[in-house]
């Protein structure tokens, strides 16, 4: 009797934790146990202290180790330390220093370093002498009482430089390849509220009292062929917290009905949080990975916005978090780095989301109909998954099965795709039966005439 009571709480305690960290959602926006798409490989220590930053360039990690005044180079199996960046030398041969480097980017031959703490921006060869230093803008359109705080950076394929300050919410900072300021690229909106409206009927007096609307500033971001992705905290709105900008600076996620993060509530026993976005990074296929550090979750979107796979929590144990504040992506694997507990988690790809992410690519290059056995080996592994419906009724639709079509579109709560199926599935049926249904509407018609006359008779 006793072994039989600790086996059955064994499972009851055991099913909520495994539900707890892989989940995912449902079209009606419930949270759902999931298979994982992602488990922990490896958990990594380098002496480090509050890491920042992490980037992937030639077989190498550079990471922004910001307590420690450095960037730390490992080689791509995160075995050995092959250079450390902590000194840099004018081309007058003056020594210079990093001070809490937060942000760390590699284009070409070159080295671009957010030194936070000197309020600058490092750009240096791969040998550590100085090509560019860029220090706070001279210029009307910024503020001169801020402090330069550059915190994230990145560099586009023209070498323009785009810096996030932390102390500006007008966009980040954009810089040409020399170092001269442009201007401000991709600002968040502020909310439109009543008070804004008001403030068109108050007086300039009623209106200094008030407190300014503010637009949130931008948290991170990552640049993927012609488009620049940034990030945010939410701050109670959901419009710009994952943004995709074009040259022009034209957000395209924003004609979209599109929820990035968690739902209310979230699937865990803590309560729902708003998402506190601290970083984003785009793979090579085009997904979409960002971290929410309110919840330590790693949420990944394909390039759709589809929503994949969630993964990672904030916990004490191992291959938990404590302040995830990196990520990067190489290949089939994640990086995260933990600034609290000073450590880079690795995941690697599972099973299911190897079949999840072979489906997916083909079905985003326009494969459907050759989806149809992934689809359904993945709901071999998860009935759950929301996804695989949807791909099951567009393999269909394309097949001209169209009440499969119909089927599975109402599984995966596609209305849009359901619609489309059920068009082409009642103007087959009218085609194929119209002699037949015109034949009944003449007879009941012969009906309702006949009983007509006789009522008059």
């Amino acid at each position: 009797m006793k072994k039989f009571l600790v086996i059955f709480l064994c499972i009851i305690f055991a099913v909520p934790f495994k539900a707890y960290s892989a989940y995912n959602y449902d079209y009606m926006g419930n949270a759902i146990p999931s298979q994982a798409g992602y488990d922990v490989e490896n958990v990594l220590y380098f002496d480090m202290d509050e890491p920042q930053d992490i980037f992937y360039s030639s077989e190498n990690f550079y990471i922004a180790d910001t307590g420690n005044n450095r960037i730390l180079v490992l080689d791509s199996n995160l075995e050995n330390i092959v250079k450390i960046y902590d000194g840099f030398v004018f081309p007058d041969g003056t020594e210079t220093y990093l001070n809490n480097p937060e942000g760390v980017y590699i284009f070409g031959e070159k080295i671009y370093i957010a030194d936070t703490g000197n309020s600058r921006v490092i750009v240096s060869g791969l040998d550590s002498g100085i090509i560019t230093e860029i220090e706070k803008p001279v210029s009307e359109i910024y503020d001169q009482n801020k402090t330069f705080l550059p915190e994230k950076i990145l560099v586009d394929k023209s070498g323009n430089i785009y810096v996030i300050s932390g102390n500006v919410t007008t966009g980040c900072m954009m810089f040409s390849n020399q170092g001269d300021f442009i201007g401000f690229f991709g600002a968040n909106r502020s909310r439109c509220t009543a008070g804004n409206i008001r403030n068109h009927f108050v007086s300039d007096k009623k209106k200094s009292r008030r407190k300014r609307n503010i637009p949130t500033g931008i948290t991170s971001f990552d640049i993927s062929q012609d488009f620049i992705y940034t990030c945010t905290e939410n701050s109670g709105k959901t419009s710009d917290i994952i943004k995709k900008l074009n040259s022009a600076g034209k957000n395209i996620f924003s004609e979209k009905n599109i929820h990035f993060g968690d739902y209310q509530p979230e699937y865990s026993n803590s309560g729902y949080r708003p998402p506190e976005i601290s970083d984003i990074d785009i793979s090579e296929n085009g997904n979409i990975n960002f971290i929410d550090s309110a919840t330590g979750h790693i949420f990944q979107y394909d390039k759709n916005c589809r929503l994949l796979f969630i993964m990672g929590r904030i916990s004490g144990q191992s291959g938990g978090f404590d302040k995830p504040s990196a990520i990067e992506t190489v290949e089939e694997k994640i990086y995260v780095l933990d600034s609290g507990k000073n450590n880079l988690t690795v995941f690697s790809e599972t099973q299911f989301g190897k079949k999840v992410h072979n489906a997916v690519e083909l079905y985003n290059s326009g494969y459907y109909a050759e989806t149809l056995g992934l689809w359904r080996e993945i709901l071999k592994y998860d009935s759950n998954y929301t996804y695989a419906y949807t791909g099951l009724a567009y393999a269909f639709l394309r097949n001209g099965e169209y009440k499969n079509s119909m089927k599975y579109a109402r599984f995966a709560g596609d209305s849009e795709l359901y619609n489309k199926a059920f068009q082409e599935y009642r103007r087959i049926f009218l085609k194929e039966h119209s002699g037949k249904i015109l034949i009944i509407i003449l007879l009941i018609s012969g009906i309702i005439i006949i009983k007509k006359r006789g009522k008059n008779n």
